[in-house]
């Protein structure tokens, strides 16, 4: 098995990986144990096993709101809209778990009704990327992975994302417009937990790929069923039970990180040029 530490100091990033033999008793202690232990030291602690797929995941597949940017559109459209306390607060309650995201979601968008679609470029053009975002996507596409966005937030700031970023695949819910209008009715299946595990599974036999080279990453309970379905689940940033969840979790570095539990040294990022 490998223990791989990440942890940050003033000036940038550091890994130590310890590689150990043996079988742990007891999987679900340790990886309690090493939750603790990653907020005793402000750091991140990953446990994993050296398998052959660690160097050899070939798709990366992304949660938007909150994991690739640092933001939930819904709630930056209800602030547009004069709703944004309200639908921020289910916004929360539903990434926590504690609301049923299909019909959370439908409360939400019913609350934007009438917002002018002008609005929409202006969002997309303030979103915030999260830290390493741009650095991740540019090494994992230098290195020939492919990428994808499942979102439970919308299409036209996925699509958005994918041209400034280049994305591969994306798949989000369509916010139904008429006469220029948001109508705040859904338009198509609901992208919800289940719907982006299927959609990871779709894109892998595509890539003809098993699910052991899949990486998918997210922050909220809607995000578990890919995560758990991935060769590598990483919880970013996550809510708590998601990280109680995930088989891996990144709390304290930005997403650049992620190339740290592929296998990559300082030294061989650095000799690409792309070191977090």
């Amino acid at each position: 098995m490998i223990t791989s530490g990440i942890k940050k100091n003033s000036r940038r990033s550091s890994c130590l990986e310890f590689s150990v033999r043996g079988t742990a008793p007891d999987q679900e202690k340790l990886r309690a144990d090493f939750l603790n232990l990653t907020a005793d030291l402000d750091a991140d602690v990953a446990f994993q096993e050296d398998s052959i797929y660690r160097r050899n995941r070939r798709l990366v597949v992304f949660d938007m709101d909150s994991t690739l940017i640092e933001a939930e559109v819904i709630d930056l459209l209800a602030e547009a809209a004069g709703v944004g306390e309200q639908v921020a607060m289910i916004t929360e309650r539903a990434m926590q778990g504690e609301l049923d995201f299909n019909d959370s979601f439908r409360e939400r968008l019913a609350m934007l009704r009438g917002l002018d679609e002008s609005v929409l470029g202006d969002i997309a053009r303030q979103l915030p990327l999260t830290e390493g975002a741009e650095t991740l996507i540019r090494t994992l596409r230098s290195l020939g992975y492919r990428t994808a966005i499942l979102s439970g937030g919308f299409t036209y700031f996925a699509r958005y994302l994918q041209e400034k970023l280049g994305i591969d695949y994306i798949h989000a819910n369509e916010l139904d417009m008429v006469d220029g209008k948001v109508t705040g009715l859904v338009k198509g299946d609901i992208v919800n937990g289940e719907r982006k595990a299927t959609l990871l599974k779709q894109i892998a036999a595509e890539e003809g790929i098993s699910l052991n080279q899949v990486i998918a990453v997210g922050d909220g309970a809607n995000d578990l069923p890919m995560l758990s379905v991935a060769g590598l689940g990483i919880a970013f940033r996550a809510k708590p039970m998601v990280k109680q969840s995930a088989r891996q979790s990144i709390s304290t570095l930005g997403l650049d990180s992620i190339l740290y539990l592929l296998g990559f040294s300082e030294k061989d990022l650095e000799s690409l040029g792309h070191c977090p």
